[in-house]
């Protein structure tokens, strides 16, 4: 279990940052988050709203995007230290033979499933965590996230420009096509036959907590997010589909598989709970979602293929067709 030790003021002098070309672009607040590990997010948005940081002098907001050369002071903060357990050697091994592709500037991983990206209040450790253990010093930054239940495509940044690229060729997706855009698709498998052919569902995405679950739902006030179904083989009870996706909304494939009346195979939140119980029985343990593949507009343009998960596959070979 991670312990939290009593927190303690890194230092009591006001710390004055020069804002270096590679960390220019980034968000003022996220700036903050990254650099004051430890301090409650509530607590930085405080420091700002009160002018206690500042820029040139000057008060910004939380959006404030950093240029080269700012001269951004921070205030002296108290920072609560976490002791935490190193990330156990056979998930680094299994991390480092995911890597499909690597540069000075990305790293992508074929990303296995059950390994959440990032830790959280209920995780010790994630992905990027595990990452940053086997390089330490290195920067690496996720530039998208996918489920933990999911496998496949993950990128990664190794620097600020790249990723500040990166972030904002995803904000443009849906918009653009080409060597500028990133493309993604996926492999699902969903319940029942698809007849629909090729089919294009276009449903706004809004986040929402009932019961004390978050969920995603479809309303008139949510996200724009888009994605293209496509057949690829019909079984018996079953349909594997490609996916394309415009907009990478959290949980949209799931989503939007289940509003076509076809939810994915495994999905406890907004599955079918009759196809759940027979894909288990067949020996499916998590969510049939694998992003299979991405195109990133890095050089002339990259396209990188994830092979299809063995798990999965060896759930294919049992279905009848």
């Amino acid at each position: 279990m991670t312990r939290l030790n009593i927190a303690e003021k890194r230092s009591n002098a006001v710390k004055l940052v020069q804002i270096s070309p590679d960390q220019a672009g980034q968000r003022l607040d996220n700036f903050l988050l990254t650099r004051l590990k430890g301090v409650p997010k509530s607590h930085i948005y405080r420091l700002l709203r009160s002018g206690q940081v500042r820029v040139n002098s000057g008060r910004k907001k939380p959006n404030y995007r950093l240029q080269p050369g700012d001269s951004l002071r921070i205030p002296p903060v108290t920072i609560a230290r976490n002791e935490k357990k190193p990330v156990p050697d056979s998930v680094l091994t299994l991390i480092e033979a995911a890597r499909l592709f690597e540069t000075k500037d990305i790293l992508v991983l074929n990303k296995p499933p059950g390994i959440a990206v990032h830790g959280g209040s209920a995780l010790e450790f994630g992905l990027i965590e595990a990452l940053r253990q086997l390089h330490p010093g290195q920067y690496i930054e996720l530039m998208h996230r996918l489920d933990r239940q999911t496998s496949g495509c993950l990128v990664l940044a190794k620097n600020r420009a790249t990723l500040s690229k990166l972030h904002q060729a995803l904000r443009d997706e849906g918009n653009a096509r080409g060597k500028h855009a990133v493309t993604k698709s996926y492999i699902a498998l969903v319940a029942g036959l698809w007849q629909s052919g090729e089919r294009t569902i276009e449903l706004p995405l809004r986040k929402v907590r009932r019961g004390g679950e978050h969920r995603v739902e479809i309303s008139e006030h949510g996200a724009h997010a888009v994605s293209h179904f496509k057949l690829v083989q019909a079984y018996r009870d079953t349909s594997l589909m490609r996916i394309d996706i415009d907009t990478g909304r959290t949980h949209q494939i799931r989503v939007h598989a289940a509003a076509a009346g076809h939810p994915i195979a495994g999905d406890d939140k907004y599955g079918d709970a009759a196809c759940n119980q027979t894909m288990k029985k067949l020996g499916l343990k998590r969510l049939f979602l694998h992003a299979s593949h991405i195109e990133l507009p890095v050089g002339d343009g990259l396209s990188v293929h994830a092979p299809l998960a063995e798990d999965l596959t060896l759930l294919l070979e049992k279905l009848d067709r």
